[in-house]
């Protein structure tokens, strides 16, 4: 168990992926996650009693749904972490909304803070699907995610969005809603989206 921990948080950190098309035993690549479990058990034999062939059939901890759900506890604790870092105190969100691939609207929200260390910090909390991109829905999903971290709306002390109608519009915009409900909340149009902008241009 503690081998394909070790695995899967070594794939999760450098960003790689863990399936591959062929994952059977003749397959000349099995996927990073199963080829890095072979690999991590080479001359261990306290691994190699437990992994691959050594293993039980109903005990090998490597099928994609266990693969999943050992990432998803992973992110959890990664995210409670995240917030205790937090604390009480000040944070900025930033956000960004666009389509998935199966042409769902998805929003992805990072939060910006001070560590204890006096480091500047910007961590990925969430994605999540959203019914549309109008900034009232915007508003409540952010508010829903605070809520779930036992996170307030008035700690908040900067937002950064596109440039999008929906998220910096003075009557209507995310933007705009924010600050009606937290005047510290100052909005900054996202360096990033402004470099991309002006690529393009």
């Amino acid at each position: 168990f503690v081998a394909s921990l070790d695995c899967i948080r070594w794939l999760v950190v450098n960003g790689l992926s863990f399936r591959w098309h062929d994952e059977s035993e003749t397959s000349t690549n099995r996927g990073n996650f199963l080829q890095l479990l072979d690999f991590h058990a080479l001359g261990r034999e306290d691994v190699q009693r437990v992994v691959g062939r050594n293993a039980p059939k109903n005990l090998q901890l490597t099928s994609p749904k266990i693969q999943r759900d050992l990432i998803h506890a992973m992110a959890c604790e990664t995210t409670k972490k995240i917030i205790a870092e937090i604390g009480n105190n000040f944070f900025c969100i930033l956000v960004d909304e666009t389509r998935d691939i199966s042409m769902k609207e998805q929003m992805a929200i990072v939060l910006r803070y001070v560590n204890s260390d006096g480091c500047v910090m910007e961590r990925f909390i969430c994605t999540s699907y959203v019914r549309n991109t109008k900034a009232l829905t915007l508003k409540k999903e952010i508010e829903a995610m605070l809520l779930k971290h036992g996170l307030s709306m008035s700690m908040i002390r900067g937002q950064g969005y596109d440039g999008a109608s929906n998220m910096k519009g003075e009557i209507n915009g995310l933007k705009t809603l924010m600050l009606a409900e937290n005047s510290s909340a100052y909005y900054i149009h996202c360096f990033a989206h402004q470099l991309q902008l002006a690529l393009l241009r």
